[in-house]
């Protein structure tokens, strides 16, 4: 939550070369989206990129002109923006019409949208189904799914069928009800279970997996052992590229929140000064003037 000397300052999308003459994925500027192709270079050139949540147009297109190539629109919406105590209640419905929202208010970003929960455990031709109607009616660029060795059959059928997959292994919140909220892998059972899940996820045909809650010596050890991107939250630093909820990034969350998020700004607070500067002058009468009256 500490805040340094830098974490205020906003720093323009800016072009960026990389050694091979290609563009970086942040801020580089391009007039189409950003794909899973993209993706797969950063990881062979060993670019580092940001990913952050999104769930409505308006704060997307926010995102997408600070140069954020890729936006998760998480079942994380559940806790963060629809008033869930949990993940586990979100719906496909819910999810394919944000998905299309933040598709709406980006241009370049990759968007990727989450399966939630109960929209692809039963088995492949469900997740197939599920996915189907994100790319569809969406227009997400690809879709997420938590799980390792359990999840194969679903990412592989996904992936055969042309639709690009991300992973989730570590922490996944889908399943609090069995696992709670703590960090996974520790120990060497846990550890080399999580090792099998990060290569189940990869031999299925993911094109990147998210590494949430897992000691960093671990998410280093699984980065180095994969060739497709880790995506850390909560994973340290080795990771291939990091994410975060966004509303816990800009200070948006009330409460306590998790110890792996950096505060960047305060927005919680600005938004509440705003509201209470107008709520006092209309009480005041000083709102509306002359400037905001129509004769």
């Amino acid at each position: 939550m500490t805040k340094g000397p830098s974490a205020m300052t906003v720093h323009p999308a800016r072009e960026q070369q990389t050694s091979d003459g290609g563009k970086a994925l942040y801020g580089g500027k391009s007039s189409r989206r950003i794909t899973v192709h993209d993706i797969t270079a950063a990881k062979e050139r060993g670019e580092r990129w940001p990913m952050l949540t999104a769930y409505d147009a308006m704060t997307a297109s926010v995102f997408d002109e600070a140069g954020i190539p890729v936006m998760l629109v998480g079942d994380s919406m559940g806790n963060c923006h629809l008033g869930y105590e949990t993940t586990v209640p979100v719906t496909l419905d819910e999810m394919a019409m944000l998905s299309a929202a933040v598709v709406r208010g980006t241009k370049r970003a990759l968007i990727v949208g989450d399966l939630p929960f109960g929209s692809y455990q039963e088995g492949p031709v469900q997740a197939l189904r599920s996915a189907t109607r994100l790319v569809k009616e969406a227009g997400v660029g690809a879709v997420k799914l938590e799980g390792g060795e359990r999840s194969h059959e679903q990412i592989s059928l996904l992936v055969r069928s042309g639709i690009p997959v991300m992973g989730h292994i570590g922490l996944t919140p889908q399943s609090v009800n069995a696992m709670g909220y703590r960090v996974q892998g520790r120990g060497e059972e846990a550890a080399q279970q999580l090792l099998r899940d990060a290569k189940a996820v990869q031999d299925a045909g993911a094109f990147a997996v998210v590494l949430e809650l897992v000691p960093g010596e671990l998410a280093a050890e699984v980065t180095g052992s994969l060739h497709i991107p880790t995506v850390g939250i909560g994973a340290g630093q080795a990771t291939d590229a990091q994410v975060l909820v966004y509303t816990d990034m800009v200070g948006l969350t009330p409460g306590r929140v998790p110890r792996f998020t950096k505060q960047y700004a305060d927005v919680r607070g600005t938004l509440r000064d705003a509201a209470r500067a107008f709520a006092d002058e209309v009480v005041e009468g000083t709102f509306p003037q002359e400037d905001h009256t129509f004769h």
